[in-house]
């Protein structure tokens, strides 16, 4: 058994702009390390350090917030704990663009035909794939007791984890995952349960 809490990395400036960011590797700014500090805060209260590890994504935005609230927690992120199938969605030719254009370009739907864009069924298939890795590289560490794993990821790739986990009830429509918030799965053999997730209205 193997707790996950899926932590969103934490604000950029493209995410203050509202601009798509997808695999381009953007830096937090200052709001989202003070957003890693507080989640980090929140989670040295609330899940014991002790068997516990930290692994994120291999994008800069989520390296860092991992980091931060690694250093909150007494954990140490070491740079084999990154997993580059953690990546946000890759949104093809719209990265970089601004929200406010993406929609009148391609329309506020789905975002399966946008050129180059990797679909949701794909990010999907690869955000399952990368928990049971992680959950693996973890149980060869710490069975048979039970693990605690923080992962640093992105918005879309976790979306899709808590859609796969609740059997598409979650997020509701019109929920959006803000920047440092988390979300816990519990990971047994026969499946992935959510047991909360953090959202607030779009």
């Amino acid at each position: 058994m193997t707790t996950l809490t899926i932590v969103r990395h934490g604000q950029t400036d493209w995410n203050l702009a509202h601009r798509i960011q997808g695999a381009t590797d953007i830096p937090l700014n200052d709001t989202g390390r003070d957003q890693a500090r507080a989640i980090g805060d929140v989670l040295a209260e609330t899940l014991t350090s002790v068997g516990a590890r930290i692994v994120s994504s291999d994008l800069e935005r989520a390296r860092e917030t991992a980091a931060i609230i690694g250093g909150r927690m007494g954990l140490e992120p070491a740079p084999e704990r990154v997993y580059p199938e953690l990546r946000e969605r890759s949104y093809g030719e719209a990265e970089g663009m601004l929200v406010a254009d993406f929609i009148e370009r391609f329309g506020a739907g789905p975002r399966d035909d946008v050129p180059g864009a990797e679909s949701r069924p794909d990010l999907r298939s690869r955000a399952l794939r990368a928990v049971r890795r992680v959950v693996r590289d973890v149980r060869a560490e710490t069975a048979p007791a039970p693990a605690s794993v923080v992962v640093v990821s992105h918005g879309a790739l976790i979306r899709e984890l808590i859609g796969h986990a609740s059997s598409d009830v979650a997020p509701l429509p019109g929920e959006r995952l803000e920047n440092g918030s988390a979300h816990t799965f519990l990971v047994e053999r026969n499946g992935m349960r959510l047991l909360s997730y953090t959202a607030v209205a779009a």
